[in-house]
């Protein structure tokens, strides 16, 4: 590194560092792209607000049963035509071992918001350098899994006409889905692609493993989303690829967080300076 100078008062010239001399904070967009270290209030207010939105836009979509249910058909014959269409035979295996079908349905219906608020908050208090940027490869993720809701309405597995598969939850008359029984009324019932419950699962795998230091918590980062595929299987509420389009929009997440950041979230730096 190089250094510059500067005249002092008294005519004589002085070396300042390069990183001083250049000052990368000059312009908003400079500082907008420094990793700072997050306010809570701030956080817990764009959280609230951005769910809210997403949850917003999700379910004022179009309902189009009718293109959702063809869409489908066309998923499901795609996978036989790839030999990967076994959702049917897991939906079935499973749901004829009760505690573990009722196990799975309320860990769909809750753990997909615990474990990735649990993960921000970890981010937040131990990772704070690298929480705005990895809280980006989130947002990024989701904002385009809206895109693809919007433009390609598919029905899930559980809904289709004659698939023969299993809506476990209004059998086993469990709490706490928004797919089926009561609450069906309040969510979108044909944004199943992509699967956000494999973005944001993968997103929190990845995020364990690349910056946990203990090696048993690392190996269940990486299980999470191995289970989460499973069950959104198993319960019937997705197809195999819905959760490769989860996985096209966690990729397109990095990506946004990689150009605004300059290198990946996990590369920043852990700690940085409080804000002034």
């Amino acid at each position: 590194m190089g250094d510059s100078t500067v005249t002092t008062l008294d005519g004589r010239k002085a070396a300042v560092p390069d990183s001083v001399a250049a000052d990368p904070g000059r312009g908003p967009l400079p500082r907008l792209r420094t990793p700072r270290r997050p306010r809570f209030w701030f956080e817990i207010l764009l959280i609230a607000v951005s769910y809210w939105t997403y949850s917003l836009i999700r379910n004022a979509v179009p309902e189009q049963r009718a293109e959702a249910l063809r869409n489908a058909d066309w998923i499901w014959q795609a996978e036989h035509a790839l030999g990967i269409a076994v959702e049917e035979s897991v939906n079935r295996a499973v749901n004829s071992v009760t505690w573990l079908i009722i196990g799975m349905n309320y860990y769909y219906a809750t753990l997909h918001f615990v474990v990735t608020l649990g993960v921000l908050v970890w981010l937040y208090r131990r990772h704070p350098g690298r929480y705005a940027a990895t809280r980006l490869v989130l947002f990024a993720t989701t904002a385009v899994a809206l895109v693809g809701y919007y433009l390609y309405p598919l029905a899930p597995p559980r809904l289709m006409n004659g698939g023969g598969f299993i809506d476990t939850v209004m059998v086993h008359q469990t709490w706490g889905s928004m797919a089926s029984g009561d609450l069906k009324h309040m969510s979108n019932q044909y944004a199943a692609m992509p699967s956000m419950h494999i973005g944001w699962s993968v997103w929190c795998g990845l995020t364990i493993c690349a910056l946990a230091t203990i090696p048993w918590v690392r190996v269940l980062g990486l299980l999470y989303p191995a289970l989460t595929l499973v069950v959104i299987v198993a319960t019937a509420n997705h197809f195999w690829l819905d959760a490769v389009g989860g996985m096209l929009c966690l990729g397109f997440g990095f990506a946004v967080a990689g150009v605004w950041y300059g290198r990946l979230p996990y590369a920043l730096p852990q700690v940085v300076p409080a804000r002034l």
